[in-house]
């Protein structure tokens, strides 16, 4: 059995490996190596928590769910709150870098696509599955009737397949069920990986994927090793939010990592 342990005035954490061919290049100093850095690395991570923590605001309980989402009608703020519109817009900067052919999965208040439409894109198609939301989306469309955008009413999962390749794609939609609030949210890096290998099979060369990271001043190593099975590069920039003491949202921290992916 190996041992490594590490210690700071705030905590301790001990490493043991029971299965000796875990981790094993050909040299041991090599393992040492290795081991040693994961060990660093995660207490420098929990030292950066532990100042994030200090960042954070209450918040409200969040609510947990039992029926399925798919069609019920939501109100606005389980839609969307008012805080995150500095992140939508860095997300859609991003995502129309290259402003030509544009995915967007989810609609919600309209406020992305919206945002969308303000930077001359050449197209844009929108795959929302709930029909109070669809009913949302007929009367903004009708306000936009020289523009190239079109509805795929239904679940991306069943629809995304036939939709061609894009120049952008936005993904920031939520857990339709509690399955998969504990699979993808709980359990998961962020709730938007499910849909990494999706979005990079359908961007063009060059096309870019942003989503609601959910990380809050940089990437894990197992985010960003999700990333990199998928996209080319990354990059990635913060920005700054005000949070409020109220907010009923899954997020009580005062910056957010926007994340563009390059095919």
């Amino acid at each position: 059995m190996t041992k490594k342990r590490t210690r700071t005035e705030s905590f301790e954490v001990l490493l043991e490996i029971v299965d000796e061919n875990f981790i094993r290049p050909p040299r041991d100093s090599q393992r040492n190596s290795i081991l040693n850095r994961a060990l660093r690395e995660f207490e420098y991570d929990l030292e950066a928590l532990n100042r994030l923590a200090g960042r954070f605001v209450c918040g409200k309980p969040r609510k947990f769910f039992s029926e399925d989402r798919t069609q019920v009608v939501l109100a606005d703020v389980d839609i969307m709150e008012d805080w995150q519109l500095p992140v939508m817009n860095q997300m859609v900067k991003a995502v129309t870098e290259n402003p030509g052919d544009i995915l967007e999965i989810g609609f919600g208040h309209g406020i992305s696509s919206r945002m969308i439409q303000k930077r001359n894109v050449r197209s844009h198609i929108i795959v929302e599955c709930n029909d109070s939301v669809v009913e949302r989306f007929n009367r903004w469309r009708a306000e936009c009737k020289d523009k190239r955008i079109e509805l795929v009413h239904g679940l991306w999962q069943e629809t995304v397949g036939s939709l061609g390749l894009f120049d952008g794609i936005l993904f920031h939609t939520y857990p339709l069920n509690e399955e998969e609030y504990i699979k993808y949210v709980h359990q998961g890096i962020t709730f938007a990986e499910h849909f990494f290998a999706t979005a990079a099979q359908h961007l063009k060369k060059g096309g870019i994927f942003t989503y609601f990271s959910n990380e809050i001043d940089s990437l894990s190593r197992e985010h960003q090793r999700s990333l990199f099975r998928h996209f080319s590069h990354i990059s990635t920039s913060i920005i700054n939010l005000e949070i409020p003491e109220s907010v009923e949202d899954s997020w009580w921290a005062d910056s957010m990592v926007i994340v563009k992916a390059y095919k």
